[in-house]
């Protein structure tokens, strides 16, 4: 599944090269290190441990516009449909290691690297397409012709890659496909997954018309049996050759969030990926009484410790739980009972939540302002009160590029300096964003925040939140409720006050409460954020897209192929000729051409170890530059039937969709 079309659906991402400081954090070079109980929770059972038969239900947020993976429509539900479907010649592992498929490929190796590199692939002789024909050469290059960038016929979404490869060939052996590429490429695994057949890829009408009603041909265990407007129903592939397909059925359904808690409670669905609220109402109706935290939860769901309170967005939560207990007490014990048939499945996501600070204009087009409001972000902070309720690791996330249990895995943020308010204050001096002095002190007297950090209502409409004086602190951040705080800093009688929009309807990162964490952490050096939250259809559209935000808080996918998926997000952008910039997915504006060089080296250094410390040294750049800041790794929260093995929050892992099942 290309990245691009994840980036899209997770959004609901200076100049000056920099001394760089020595860089310290944990790695997770160790190839042979297993992964933490952080990175999957799919309850493994062997394939005798489940029954052959059932039809397993799976919430998608909506049905998939296109089947087809390359096109800018595709989302998760392509994503899924795609992976139990179609041939991926490398998946990933737990780590996001990208590992040899063997019900595809018996071998996949570089057996030239000059003058040119080239890539043998040899198929395993019993795949074949459903309509018996075997893989080969020609559907290789198909999707290659189709993906290259050079055939404007093509609505294609992204050609990274693809347009480095110089020709394709059948290989001097039967099954054999020989790629040569032009220009060396690191990330040749990421190619050809998924596979098309040809009849998809040749004929740019039949690709532009994204298999709407289907894939008439496929080659994966599971076929595509029916189309429906809310559903996708996949049936097992008669010329499935590898392990069958424990399911005879595999429903994909179209639930919103919103409507899932009431899906699982009715009993319609076997998984689905839940929001905080519905994942706490789960955990909470667990017969042992056991949080994810650890403390003792009431039949109700209520939580008997506070430390399952610590973030507002769960005080919140909470205080509406009980009124609706008080409101029917009867029908809260039947959904208590409804929700025991689940059980949570959590990981953390492959995806990183980020600070953006949008560097092309204003006050924050000076690196010094941006970098004064990330050394006032108090990350540790951040990570534990949204992945402490769900007994998940907490550290704050230290690259942009790899994911805590990914090969390679640095904490760079050194390059720009840890959590320091005297710094910040100092950075904005030098700025010339001076206090209008240290006896002009404001009170909070706004009254939305207690001293126990509970979140204020959101404001009506989407309306910008408490414009006057920003939020006012809660413990842990700035100050306290009712003690003083520093006046907004000023240059040229100009207070500094940045426009920050934030996603309303953000799942289980709970970004509302986040971005007012953060607002109380920069009144702390004396800078006032207007807060917006704005509904997801439009958050990415009217304002990240479009450049009208200050700072913003999303969520990028993370990749088993930072060279080339990370080069878009992070490049520098260009001033195009008709005098507008192109930003490629560097929404936050900036970058330099060191940043730039250092990818392009990376993604033409076919030797494992050279290319990731390639990209790590982008990182610390890209950090140094102050335009994004990771905070963490949100939670994966999923509800699961009971009785369902091998599935639930897979992680960074490809999903064995033929060992789904249910327990015998």
């Amino acid at each position: 599944m290309s990245i691009d079309k994840r980036r899209c659906a997770v959004l609901l991402a200076a100049g000056v090269l920099l001394p760089l400081p020595v860089l310290i954090g944990c790695s997770s070079d160790d190839d042979d290190a297993p992964p933490s109980p952080a990175a999957r929770d799919i309850a493994p059972a062997s394939r005798m441990q489940t029954a052959p038969g059932g039809t397993l239900r799976w919430a998608l947020d909506a049905r998939p516009a296109t089947f087809n993976a390359f096109q800018t429509s595709a989302d998760a539900g392509t994503e899924r449909v795609a992976g139990a479907v179609l041939p991926a010649l490398h998946t990933l592992d737990a780590r996001g290691r990208p590992q040899l498929n063997r019900d595809y490929l018996e071998s996949a190796e570089v057996v030239s690297r000059e003058p040119k590199q080239v890539v043998v692939y040899k198929l395993n002789p019993k795949a074949v397409w459903s309509d018996g024909r075997p893989l080969g050469a020609e559907d290789f290059s198909a999707q290659w012709k189709a993906l290259r960038g050079t055939e404007n016929a093509y609505w294609t979404a992204r050609n990274a890659g693809y347009d480095r490869i110089a020709r394709i060939q059948p290989g001097e052996k039967d099954h054999e496909v020989k790629v040569t590429f032009a220009k060396p490429y690191t990330d040749w695994r990421s190619l050809f997954t998924p596979l098309y057949p040809k009849s998809v890829m040749s004929n740019p009408a039949v690709f532009n018309a994204g298999a709407g009603k289907g894939l008439a041909v496929s080659s994966g265990p599971f076929t595509v049996r029916e189309v429906k407007d809310t559903s996708v129903t996949l049936v097992r592939n008669p010329r499935w050759w590898g392990d069958r397909a424990r399911l005879n059925r595999l429903v994909f359904e179209a639930v919103p969030a919103r409507k899932r808690a009431a899906a699982l409670i009715d009993g319609t669905l076997d998984m689905a990926e839940v929001d905080r609220s519905t994942a706490r109402r789960i955990q909470a109706a667990t017969p042992a009484g056991k949080g994810a935290a650890g403390a003792k939860l009431h039949p109700s769901g209520k939580a008997g410790a506070p430390k399952l309170e610590t973030h507002a967005q769960d005080a919140a939560d909470a205080t509406r739980d009980r009124a609706e207990a008080e409101k029917a007490p009867g029908t809260r014990r039947s959904e208590t009972v409804a929700l025991r048939r689940y059980t949570l499945r959590k990981a953390l996501d492959p995806a990183y939540t980020q600070l953006a600070i949008n560097g092309t204009k204003g006050p924050l087009a000076d690196e010094r302002v941006r970098r004064a409001v990330a050394r006032a972000i108090d990350r540790d902070a951040l990570a534990t009160s949204v992945l402490k309720p769900f007994g998940l690791p907490t550290e704050p996330l230290g690259n942009h590029l790899l994911m805590s249990e990914q090969k390679g895995y640095k904490d760079h943020s050194g390059a720009l300096g840890g959590t320091d308010a005297q710094a910040a204050q100092s950075l904005l001096a030098d700025a010339g964003w001076h206090s209008s002095g240290s006896s002009a002190r404001q009170k909070s007297v706004d009254g939305k925040t207690d001293d126990r950090g509970r979140e204020p209502s959101p404001a009506t409409g989407g309306a910008k939140a408490d414009k006057s004086a920003g939020p006012a602190p809660a413990a842990g951040d700035a100050g306290r409720s009712g003690r003083s705080r520093p006046a907004v800093v000023r240059k040229k009688g100009r207070p500094l006050v940045l426009r920050f929009v934030v996603p309303s309807d953000s799942g289980a990162g709970s970004l509302p409460a986040v971005g007012e964490r953060i607002g109380r952490m920069l009144e702390g050096i004396g800078v006032r954020t207007e807060i917006t939250k704005v509904k997801s259809d439009a958050f990415f559209k009217d304002h990240i897209a479009t450049g009208k935000y200050d700072l913003a808080l999303y969520s990028w996918p993370a990749s088993a192929y930072p060279a080339t998926d990370g080069r878009p997000i992070y490049a520098k952008p260009q001033p195009a000729a008709d005098g507008s910039l192109v930003v490629e997915q560097n929404y936050t504006r900036v970058g330099t051409d060191q940043i730039d060089q250092l990818f392009d080296q990376a993604l033409s250094e076919l030797d494992g170890g050279a290319s990731r410390a390639l990209v790590g040294r982008a990182d610390a750049r890209i950090w140094a530059a102050a335009g994004s800041i990771p905070l963490f790794q949100p939670p994966q929260l999923v509800a699961v039937r009971k009785t369902v093995g091998n599935a639930g929050a897979f992680g960074f892992a490809t999903p064995r969709y033929q060992d789904i099942g249910f327990r015998k």
